[in-house]
């Protein structure tokens, strides 16, 4: 589901538009993919990030990031 969605987003993307992605680190940290292989597969760029880490109890050292995505 993830990577149909970013494969998509170009597409409906207009001329300065930007596409908005919340995305835990946790796949990182258990090997499962990288963000390069998430987010450089569909040729967007990264143009800007907010990091911020879960307050609940029972987070560990996760991350959660916001992804401003573009063409």
């Amino acid at each position: 589901m993830l990577a149909g969605f970013v494969d998509g987003l170009g597409a409906h993307l207009t001329a300065g538009g930007e596409g908005w992605l919340i995305l835990s680190d946790l796949a990182e940290r258990f090997g499962l993919r990288t963000r390069a292989e998430l987010l450089d597969r569909a040729g967007l760029r990264v143009v800007g990030r907010m990091d911020t880490s879960p307050r609940q109890r029972n987070a560990r050292d996760e991350t959660v990031t916001l992804w401003r995505l573009s063409r």
